[in-house]
Order: structure tokens, then sequence, then C-alpha cells
């Protein structure tokens, strides 16, 4: 065991004998995690819209009130100097300015404008406009609907006083609001009652795929250090030992894999602490989902690392395969999403069963029971590959 470890640790510090390999074995797996899951989830997913309220009246407020409801936009009160100091910088797609002057009068005669500050090109900015200009509509509406009812009131019994005819136009005008909120919808939904027990969450998939991507390519790599000691001839001082061939090769691997846990232990937990993803439910289908798909990994590298002469070609095409195998497996875009035909060929890569598997646990709320099939595939890819490269390495 001495031997093992000691040829593990000689890896490791070839592997981390630069800095920038942290770049690669934590920091950009999750730079890429993050950004392509769309950040930290919000609470609040409508599109974020500054309001400069230069008016300050019922009718504006109202408007406020309209947009709050909305499904699409968020309204957030600026002063007109901040708002237009997000929109210079681009931080925001669009402002809108209820300029002074916006009161039941203006809306009734017409004379009653709002600004809207649009970047050119702008989905959110087209949907914000039209939740803006729904909101007015709504407001509009329940205003009109007052005014007509105050004007029926006067043909038959003229009003006292102003203030009698205030108070009536705002009780029409709140009768008004509640007949539009009870209205019926013109459009009847009929959903389908069958039950769908998976949530599907992009961010559970964003998280094990680079998970499988970042790893993967490192354990593929396990050639290129094959082809590096062939190269530099260790390998053949190595093999003129009394340490046998075997134990060369456990040592390689077993160092590569348990570098590959840690890593694959610090993603799961950036997606557990940083993303809020249940990783953790179930620590034994999670380990052993983990195991598996690393030794397969590795099997492969090695398989690979009997074939591959100059260290050169190893991580060229370690890269390749990993970057292939992540696309082709289901790692950066759903299975889903492939022809039925894709979906069947690429059961032949061990990054399908590793996707499969995790996505089981994480996405899907399965255990140890769901998962021993993924598993399964996985050992078996391992010893396929184990074998025909400790069968080459006979010939080395």
């Amino acid at each position: 065991m001495k031997k093992v470890f000691a040829i593990a640790w000689k890896d490791a510090i070839i592997r981390f004998a630069s800095a920038s390999e942290l770049l690669f074995f934590i920091i950009l797996p999750i730079v890429f995690t993050f950004l392509l899951a769309g950040g930290t989830q919000a609470d609040d997913e409508r599109i974020w819209l500054p309001v400069v309220d230069e008016a300050d009246t019922s009718i504006s407020k109202e408007i406020i009130r309209e947009l709050e409801n909305s499904t699409a936009v968020r309204p957030e009160a600026l002063t007109r100097t901040e708002a237009h100091s997000q929109f210079d910088n681009r931080r925001t797609s669009v402002v809108l300015i209820i300029p002074a002057g916006i009161d039941i009068a203006s809306l009734q005669n017409g004379s009653a404008e709002v600004e809207l500050l649009q970047q050119p090109n702008n989905i959110d900015a087209t949907i914000v406009q039209r939740a803006v200009l729904t909101a007015i509509r709504s407001v509009s509406s329940a205003v009109s609907a007052a005014q007509i009812a105050v004007d029926q009131r006067a043909t038959w019994q003229p009003f006292a006083s102003e203030a009698e005819k205030q108070a009536y136009f705002e009780s029409s005008l709140k009768m008004a609001k509640t007949i539009q909120q009870d209205a019926p919808e013109r459009v009847e939904v009929v959903q389908g009652t069958t039950e769908d027990n998976v949530d599907y969450d992009p961010r559970a998939n964003t998280s094990a795929g680079q998970l499988i991507t970042w790893v993967f390519i490192p354990l593929f790599g396990i050639s290129a250090l094959f082809a590096y000691e062939r190269q530099q001839g260790t390998l053949r001082r190595l093999l003129t030992t009394p340490s046998h061939k075997a134990t060369f090769l456990l040592g390689t691997i077993s160092g590569q894999v348990a570098m590959a846990l840690i890593q694959m232990l610090l993603l799961v937990g950036f997606g557990i602490f940083a993303m809020q993803l249940p990783w953790g439910r179930e620590p034994l289908a999670l380990f052993l989902i983990l195991l598996c798909s690393a030794l397969a990994a590795a099997a492969f590298g090695t398989t690979m690392g009997t074939f591959i002469k100059t260290e050169g070609q190893a991580s060229g095409l370690s890269i390749m395969f990993g970057m292939v195998f992540a696309l082709m497996g289901g790692c950066w875009y759903p299975l889903e999403l492939f022809p039925p035909w894709i979906q069947n060929v690429v059961k032949v890569l061990p990054t399908t069963w590793a996707m499969q598997g995790m996505l089981d646990l994480v996405l899907r709320g399965g255990g140890l029971a769901e998962v021993l099939p993924e598993v399964t595939v996985l050992l078996g890819f391992a010893l396929i590959f184990f074998s025909v490269g400790v069968w080459r390495f006979k010939f080395e």
C-alpha cells in the first residue's frame, strides 16, 4: 500500500505542480455551473422595471399597483436620476416615467401621457411595454366606467355639491375595480389531471452536467500520465524495480479517482449550499453513483493510455472525447431534446448513464434502488475498459 500511495502522491504533485491547475479543478467548474444555471435562483423572476412617479397621485399609484400584480414585470420606485443612470449603463432594458399631472382629470380629458424608455431590439422591453399598456388600460377602463356612472346619475338626479359628486365617483371607481377583478376569463383553460411527480429544475441538469464534464476530462487524461511516463522514461525505470505493473496501475488509477471524488464532492457542495439543490438527500446512493462514474471514466482513460504514445496526443484526445461524450450524454442539453435514435445510440457512452443516475437523485427524487441500474452499467463500463487497459499494459 505504501507503493500505491507513493505513486498516487507523485501523480498529484505532477498534476498540481502549477497553481493554474486549481483553475480547472474547481474555479472554472463552479463559474460555468453558476453562469449556465442562470446564477442564484431569484425569488421573483419577473422583469425588473424602474418606475419614476413624479405625479404622486391616486391614479399613478393605481398604475403602479396594477404593475405589481403583473406576472411579467416587477416595478421598483426610483428617482429620475437613478433610473436614467440604470438605463444609460444598460442595467435595465426599460424605464417607466409617470410625469406630474397624471390624475383623474387628465385621464378623463385624454391628456394623460407617460414616458417609456426602451433599449432598442430588446425582447424584455417589448414585454414590459405590453405590461405597462395593460396596466394603463385597466386603470383607464375603471376610471371611464366610474365617469359614466357619474354622468348617468347626474341625468336623473343632480348632485347637491362637488363633494357629493366626487364621493360618488370614488365609490363608482372602487366598484369598477372590483368588477374588473371578478370578471370571468375569456380563455377557458383545461388542465390535464395526470400527475407529474418531477418538478423539472434546469439548474439540476446544469449542476450534474458540468460536474460530469469537468471531472471526466481529467480522468480521461490518465492517458496523458501514461504517455508522460513513457516519454520521460520513468515508466521503464519503474518497471525495472521490484514493483509489479499492477501496483503501478493501481497507484495511478486510485490516485486520479480519489482526486476526482474530491472534485465531485466540492461541486456537489456548491450545488447544495449555493444553488439549494437536493444533492445530499441520499448520501449512499450519491456516493455510489459518483464513485462508479469516476471508475468508468478512469477505466476509459487507462485504455486510451495504452494506445496513445505522446502526451500531446493524449491531452488533445482527452479533451475531445470528454466534450463529445458530455454533449452526446445529455450533460449540456437534456437528452429528451435529441431525436429518439440518438437517445438510443448514446447509451453506449458512460456519460449518458452517469447523467441519468445523477438526475435520478437530484431531480427525480430517486434513491439507492433507482440508481442501481446506472451503477451496474457504469461498473460494467469500468470492468470492460480496465480489462482492455490491463491486457494492453502487459505488452508495454
